[in-house]
């Protein structure tokens, strides 16, 4: 199994000590507690547009894994209907409404301080990260764990040696991914469906790194 990349414990001690310091609600404390042994969340948004700065997420999903085994019976979802009017997303076409405080404050409570699992999550953590800021004041802290970038590992080490040479291209497109692991392959998944597959593409991934 692939383990989070894990900053000098120095550097992780200084970033948790300056996170809790600048952390506006302290019910939120238990974040950056240890997590539970043996357990991640699975995580997938669904936005108005690629611009992180000015589209927003139109759909939330979570999925808890505890062992080896994607628990769907132990999930949030969450969808936005588009606000009236005209002027959000980056495509012109109207902002959905953002999820509400209390929304936010559940999928919290879920999360947790687990380890977050997800398909290019560096987009899904940003415009998490962007809703969340009001309420945290800081970036979420969990670990990470980037699908895509496991894949092109697995990859890249079937490559015959003269093949792993300078800059190599491995098609990481959701649908390619889930079709070389032997997942099924939606049209236009949506936020669950995302998360519940890359949850799913983890835990094969780590099985034949294992073999």
């Amino acid at each position: 199994m692939a383990a989070p990349h894990k900053p000098a414990g120095w550097a992780v001690t200084l970033k948790r000590e300056w996170d809790l310091r600048q952390l506006r609600d302290q019910r939120f404390r238990a974040l950056w507690a240890p997590p539970p042994a043996g357990e991640w969340v699975a995580l997938a948004t669904l936005a108005s547009g690629r611009d992180k700065r000015r589209d927003r997420i139109t759909a939330l999903a979570a999925v808890r894994i505890v062992g080896d085994r994607l628990l769907t019976s132990e999930r949030l979802a969450w969808s936005a209907p588009p606000l009236a009017g005209s002027g959000g997303g980056s495509d012109g076409a109207p902002a959905p409404a953002p999820p509400d405080t209390a929304t936010l404050q559940s999928w919290l409570d879920f999360i947790g301080s687990r380890p977050l699992v997800g398909y290019f999550l560096d987009f899904d953590l940003a415009m998490l990260d962007r809703a969340l800021r009001p309420l945290l004041g800081v970036a979420l802290p969990n670990p990470r764990i980037e699908v895509s970038a496991l894949f092109h590992g697995w990859k890249f080490r079937q490559l015959p040696p003269y093949q792993q040479q300078g800059n190599v291209t491995v098609d990481l497109r959701f649908a390619t991914l889930l079709r070389e692991l032997g997942l099924p392959v939606r049209d236009a998944p949506g936020a669950l469906d995302r998360a519940v597959l890359a949850g799913l593409a983890w835990l094969k991934l780590r099985r034949l790194r294992a073999d």
